[in-house]
């Protein structure tokens, strides 16, 4: 968890440094939330890359332990009632992102691709079965097909998922013209990522704030710092 108000008096402080400009609540709630998602999202681009990247060394099994730490704090279960097909929507859940299992009982299923499924219906043999299941993700309905076990109508199975962070929110009161962050409001809302990516918070907004605010100088010192950030990290 990073204090929201934290990052936006940073990023208040670089942004007006040298009369750059203002940038508002309403437009830093845009960027710190799109800031969030980008940063979220790269956690599973690189988990992905280290895992397909052999590596025996210990920097790079720490490497996957700390990515899995930080996705570990969106990881949810939930109970997916399935329709007559033995289909379920993972839709209905709202903050969806990841699929990541599938369970009746202790029976896990199999994740499968389309092509696998296919391939099932020439190869009797290869097919699911009761005791050892699969199942197929839909991405463009967000819903999946179970496979060799399918519980009777109307019945559930349990999933494990990935959800998206809440949504960021500065909330603030008007004291004299000057918006004062409102920590008690009831809708506000810090940031979920990790207490590391503090830093790269603050350089994504500022670079968003660069390109929305056409402010060519603000955007050429945050890209700068945060080539800066990625250097050193790889040194």
């Amino acid at each position: 968890m990073i204090n929201v108000d934290r990052i936006y008096q940073r990023v208040l402080t670089l942004a007006n440094k040298e009369q750059r400009g203002y940038i508002t609540p309403q437009e830093f709630n845009i960027f710190a939330n799109q800031a969030q998602m980008d940063i979220f999202e790269q956690y599973f681009y690189d988990l992905n890359q280290f895992l397909r990247t052999p590596g025996n060394s210990t920097t790079h099994a720490d490497m996957v332990d700390i990515l899995e730490e930080k996705i570990s704090v969106f990881e949810q279960t939930a109970l997916i009632i399935l329709n007559l097909s033995g289909e379920g929507q993972l839709s209905s859940l709202g903050n969806f992102y990841r699929l990541t299992s599938i369970r009746d009982g202790n029976i896990i299923y199999e994740s499968i691709s389309r092509k696998e499924a296919r391939l099932f219906q020439l190869s009797p043999l290869a097919r699911p079965t009761n005791t050892r299941p699969a199942y197929l993700v839909n991405g463009v309905n967000n819903d999946f097909e179970l496979f060799g076990r399918i519980p009777d109508v109307g019945g559930a199975v349990s999933i494990d998922y990935i959800r998206t962070p809440i949504p960021v929110n500065w909330t603030y009161v008007v004291v004299g013209e000057k918006a004062l962050y409102n920590a008690t409001a009831l809708d506000a809302q810090n940031f979920e990522l990790h207490p590391s990516e503090e830093t790269e918070l603050v350089l994504k907004i500022l670079t968003l704030a660069g390109f929305t605010l056409k402010d060519a100088a603000l955007y050429q010192a945050a890209a700068g710092e945060d080539m800066k950030s990625t250097q050193q990290e790889k040194q």
